[in-house]
């Protein structure tokens, strides 16, 4: 082996944290930002607490689903309803779950203010996860505040970072333009990825789309309602609280994208019938979780008074009704139910 000259030795150390930052942004970029990516919903014990084992278990479910990634803690991850130390424990247990699989791990360092999101996307970047995603500031609703914040974000973190375009709690937010995102994606190609609710739905993913590059993602939520139209769009994948039925959203996925668009439209109408369900029926999605194997209880901070949860008792024709529709989604059940 040749002699390393003690220029070429300093030279070495000199590069080595860069090198180091290359190296967490390669291992972070592995894993595809595309396709099916839930939002991932926080379990609970009967007395309330946050059941980590069960918010590992989701990720290993969303693993053998085919998913390809996981967002927590987002609107649909009760993301107002945990503490400060759930929400830092939940991200470990995120970021550790998902190095076994093929599922990308995706943190939420939203906050009020810059300096809130800062210290939790710190923390998130001691857990090198696959990625990171982030609402706007609440605390101050301007375009030249929501680039300073973003910019920020994108200058701490070199791993791909998604801008959600709503912020939980405050409907009627001051929503990021398209410019705007495309303009920060252009200065961090890493901050190039959507995941697009505000109205006007359709004509800011249209928008997002010829914007590609410098946005390398742009991906559905809200439920999924119009994912059918967004694969017609070109849009890059789904991101929304819709796990339980992770197969069959991978099923909708892959169907259309092998041209078998009928089986897909098939698919999705059944994914509707389900969504309904819990419209219909509060506690739906807890109750498939469970039934699935993946939640040992329904329990629900939501609605309930605080540091409590909700342990809904669906009644037998509640009950009925949901595995009826249930039921249909067989053809597209990839992972077994329990025995």
């Amino acid at each position: 082996m040749p002699a390393i000259s003690r220029r070429n030795a300093l030279t070495l150390l000199a590069l080595a944290p860069g090198l180091h930052s290359f190296r967490a942004w390669a291992q972070a970029s592995a894993k595809p930002m595309r396709g099916v990516m839930p939002i991932v919903v926080t379990p609970y014990k009967p007395d309330g607490a946050v059941d980590y084992d069960d918010l590992a278990r989701q990720m290993v479910f969303y693993d053998q689903c085919g998913c390809t990634g996981g967002a927590w803690p987002q609107g649909n991850g009760d993301v107002l309803l945990l503490s400060k130390d759930e929400r830092m424990r939940g991200m470990k247990v995120i970021a550790d779950a998902c190095r076994s699989t093929k599922v990308a791990s995706v943190l939420g360092v939203q906050a009020p203010t810059k300096a809130e999101m800062l210290d939790y996307a710190r923390y998130a970047e001691t857990l090198q996860p696959d990625a990171l995603i982030a609402m706007p500031p609440s605390a101050e609703q301007t375009e030249s505040a929501y680039r300073d914040y973003f910019a920020a974000l994108a200058t701490l973190s070199k791993r791909p970072i998604f801008i959600q375009t709503t912020i939980t709690g405050a409907p009627k937010a001051l929503a990021p333009s398209v410019e705007m995102m495309a303009q920060l994606a252009r200065e961090f190609p890493h901050l190039a990825y959507v995941k697009e609710e505000t109205p006007p739905l359709v004509e800011r993913m249209k928008a997002e789309v010829k914007q590609r590059p410098p946005l390398k993602g742009v991906f559905g939520a809200t439920g999924g309602d119009g994912w059918l139209y967004e694969l017609r769009m070109g849009l890059d994948g789904e991101m929304t609280a819709q796990g339980m039925y992770g197969d069959v959203m991978v099923a909708i996925w892959t169907l259309y994208h092998e041209g078998k668009r009928e089986q897909a439209a098939d698919a999705f109408s059944k994914l509707l019938l389900m969504k309904n369900c819990e419209a219909q029926i509060p506690g739906t999605e807890r109750y498939i979780f469970k039934k699935r194997g993946v939640f040992k209880s329904t329990a629900s901070r939501r609605g309930a008074p605080a540091g409590q949860v909700i342990i809904r008792d669906l009644p037998p024709d509640a009950i009925a009704e949901i595995e009826f529709r249930f039921a249909t989604l067989k053809p597209y059940l990839k992972v077994a139910l329990p025995a």
